[in-house]
């Protein structure tokens, strides 16, 4: 890997990011929902922060940015359909365009959903996957602004990358979305062997995430509403996948 990830654990079940080029030294934070363990992780690894994207503009993904620039100043990137309700942007982005770290590439993906305007990068060199609260450990985010077709079209894109690319999504649900993923799932015997992962690393403060779009795309029911035993389980063997993904995402709403 030609990126050094780490991942920061922030306020009660948050988790942001540092990557890291050892290159040319340049580091891109992902998200700030507070300053200090970010400062402090900068600190501890001596390295210095050349540029920080944040995915969307939910407080808890940008509240500790003023902080974390009066310490060490760097590049804001961020959503241009976004701009208006993110901090100040020193590059606004969209689908399509690229974000540089040192010798890597990152994809901007349009993830609205969760959002409109959430954004998720993807750099295929390292095979990192920054998707904040649209993909989710065995879950997605909730939908506050989208529409539940606008989410499926946005987590097929993510599906669609290679099983090996490592997702960094924005909190530690991870528990909780498998207790649901069950309901919707119940023989999946990959699913059910992760849940007692889960459980295990939860029990002794262990992070479950960064996890793989393989793992996910084998056990997050928002990524498999073309299973036939989810449809089967939900009675929509004859809906499309937009109508099962609404019906996943309902229950998900109600649990």
């Amino acid at each position: 890997m030609t990126l050094e990830l780490v991942t920061i654990p922030c306020l009660a079940d948050n988790y942001a990011y540092l990557a890291h080029d050892p290159a040319t030294g340049e580091t891109l934070a992902v998200d700030v929902p507070e300053a200090a363990p970010i400062i402090s992780m900068l600190a501890n690894k001596g390295w210095t922060l050349s540029h920080v994207l944040l995915t969307h503009h939910h407080w808890d993904h940008v509240d500790g940015l003023g902080d974390l620039l009066a310490a060490h100043p760097a590049m804001v990137i961020g959503a241009k359909a976004d701009a208006h309700r993110l901090p100040p942007l020193d590059i606004a982005v969209a689908e399509g365009d690229r974000i540089k770290i040192g010798g890597e590439a990152g994809h901007v993906i349009d993830v609205s959903g969760h959002t409109v305007g959430h954004i998720a990068v993807h750099f295929p060199g390292p095979g990192l996957l920054f998707t904040a609260d649209s993909l989710m450990a065995l879950g997605c985010g909730r939908l506050f602004e989208g529409t539940p077709a606008q989410m499926w079209q946005s987590l097929s894109k993510l599906a669609a990358l290679p099983g090996d690319t490592i997702v960094c999504s924005g909190h530690e649900y991870t528990a909780a979305n498998a207790k649901f993923a069950l309901t919707i799932d119940p023989d999946n015997s990959a699913l059910t062997s992760r849940v007692d992962e889960v459980n295990a690393a939860r029990a002794t403060g262990q992070p479950t995430v960064p996890t793989t779009l393989e793992t996910e795309r084998a056990t997050n029911p928002f990524l498999r509403a073309t299973d036939p035993d989810i449809r089967a389980h939900l009675g929509l063997q004859h809906a499309s996948d937009a109508e099962v993904f609404t019906e996943i995402r309902a229950r998900k709403d109600r649990f």
